[in-house]
């Protein structure tokens, strides 16, 4: 349970490990583009680390519902300088991107995971990736993120059982490819091309997915969300938690976050719990 990552080796088996959002994008749903600018987004991601993130996921590039798609110019132009200047500081840094150009110069820049919510899917994406020793999140999405929200549907009603084949499927190219399983984590993509009950079925089925590799689990702040409480985007504090604790719970490894502060105290109550348990079942067996 180990997530080799370039140079960085992630321990998954001790403790649920917390990726913070650092979005360098003007048209996120989560912050409003409150972090569009170079400075901005650095500082914050350097925040995140003393708050306790383990992991900086930097995007450049909305993959919302219905988000306009960015030019590999303006993407490169946003995330470069954020990704090299976190790395500098010595952050384990994610670059999350769906294309091939802006994975290999993230890389190169100082990147050590690439989080691509269309799996490596793209042309050259998964050559890009295997011929670095870089770890990978392979998401899954129906569809695109322009249209996947219109009408989602699953193969007898059952979300769980497809996401879990097509993520085998596609953890198996990744492999075959030369990307080793020891470099590969899953996401069952919560939101991207799902239903309120597709999401919860996922949420519930998460340890099924971990038979396939390491989960990570994305779903702060987002639509889920909104379903279950009626909050809007920026009262959806308290929900995170709660889904983050679910999602752990249930078998994910890694949490994606916004709110890293709030979740690693929560995630640190959770584990002080769990340990204890588990001491108390081992002398009671």
């Amino acid at each position: 349970m180990i997530w080799h990552c370039a140079q960085h080796r992630i321990h998954l088996d001790r403790r649920p490990v917390v990726m913070g959002i650092v979005n360098v994008t003007p048209d996120s749903f989560s912050d409003g583009g409150r972090y569009a600018a170079t400075e901005q987004a650095i500082a914050h991601g350097l925040a995140l680390i003393k708050q306790g993130a383990d992991i900086l996921d930097v995007g450049g590039e909305s993959t919302r519902p219905g988000a306009t798609p960015v030019s590999t110019e303006d993407e490169l132009a946003r995330i470069l300088p954020v990704v090299q200047a976190l790395s500098q500081e010595g952050a384990v840094v994610s670059i999350d991107t769906m294309k091939p150009a802006i994975m290999r110069a993230a890389l190169a820049a100082g990147a050590s995971i690439v989080n691509d919510v269309n799996a490596l899917q793209a042309a050259g994406a998964l050559e890009a990736v295997a011929a670095s020793g870089c770890g990978v999140v392979l998401m899954h999405m129906q569809g695109a993120p322009a249209t996947m929200q219109a009408a989602p549907q699953y193969a007898n009603h059952d979300a769980l059982a497809q996401v879990h084949a097509e993520l085998a499927k596609l953890h198996a190219r990744a492999s075959a490819a030369g990307i080793a399983p020891n470099r590969i984590v899953i996401d069952p993509g919560i939101g991207f091309g799902k239903t309120l009950a597709h999401n919860l079925a996922l949420v519930g089925g998460l340890a099924h997915l971990a038979g396939i590799a390491p989960v990570l689990l994305g779903a702060s702040r987002k639509k889920i969300l909104a379903h279950l409480t009626g909050r809007e985007v920026d009262d959806r504090l308290a929900a995170s938690l709660g889904m983050a604790l679910a999602a752990v719970q249930q078998g994910a490894a890694i949490v994606r976050v916004h709110d890293v502060q709030e979740t690693v105290d929560a995630l640190k109550v959770w584990h002080a719990v769990q340990c204890q348990r588990q001491q108390w079942s081992a002398v009671l067996v």
